[in-house]
């Protein structure tokens, strides 16, 4: 089992036990202003995220990864949320389409997905965000499905962690604490995605640990406003509602009450 890691080939002596966990969160932001409007965000994103469509995510997240599902359990919340977690198996092999009260498993890895969408009814900003968290072991990485989930969602703010724990071994019994050629998360999300982003990072090479933070550059006012008393609204007003969206976009990318008066 031959692998490039850091410049250098290494052959493994037996089954690689390095586990590669990819976690982060996804947030999409918009504004609605009436409590008709928020309970009809609220709605609308129970609908367009509900189990099923997760569950094809998911499904398509362990094609990308060449896994198989061994088991996966589904779940719809009262009132709001769904979450899918999913076991997969080292391995490629398709995917048969599970029900919704079906679980699945992979007996080597897994990856699970939350949701939580909320509202301020104080300031009219209603939040989505998205848990995600992929864990792998064997050969299979997680890294791999970065674009297509970003892409799976509206991604204003996205927090990602990827960590490899453990060890495996060479031929000659020497531990290898990672088996592949990482300096960032950004190296394995497309160009096409980053550029409409700022990025930055926080990274603990020497110990595997690496950290990515991403806002979005640029987004259109209109296509962040729900409800129909945001169809005709003063200049004055939009300016202020933008200015509400940046900075509550700001603060989760930042992870701290900024604008706190």
């Amino acid at each position: 089992m031959l692998k490039s890691c850091r410049g250098r080939k290494i052959k493994l002596e037996g089954f690689n036990n390095l586990t590669k966990s990819l976690s982060f969160n996804i947030y999409d932001i918009c504004y609605a202003r009436s409590k008709a409007s928020q309970n009809d965000y609220l709605e609308y994103i129970d609908e367009a995220y509900n189990s099923r469509i997760l569950q094809s995510i998911v499904e398509k997240v362990t094609e990308i990864v060449q896994a198989k599902v061994v088991n996966m359990s589904t779940q719809d919340y009262d009132p709001r949320g769904a979450s899918v977690t999913v076991l997969i198996n080292e391995g490629f092999n398709t995917v048969h389409s599970l029900s919704p009260e079906v679980t699945a498993h992979l007996d080597k890895s897994h990856i699970a997905i939350h949701t939580y969408p909320e509202t301020n009814s104080y300031t009219g900003i209603s939040t989505f965000r998205v848990d995600i968290d992929v864990s792998t072991c064997g050969m299979i990485s997680p890294l791999n499905a970065l674009d297509f989930l970003i892409n799976s969602f509206d991604s204003d703010i996205v927090l990602m962690d990827y960590r490899v724990r453990g060890f495996t071994r060479d031929v000659n019994g020497r531990k290898i604490y990672i088996d592949h050629d990482i300096a960032s998360i950004q190296d394995f999300i497309s160009d096409e995605i980053l550029k409409n982003y700022t990025a930055y990072d926080i990274n603990i090479v020497s110990d595997n640990i690496f950290h990515t933070k991403m806002i979005l550059n640029k987004f259109r006012l209109d296509n962040y406003m729900f409800g129909p008393e945001s169809e005709k609204l003063s200049a004055a007003t939009k300016a202020k509602i933008r200015k509400l969206l940046k900075q509550e976009m700001q603060e989760i990318f930042q992870c701290n009450n900024i604008y706190d008066d």
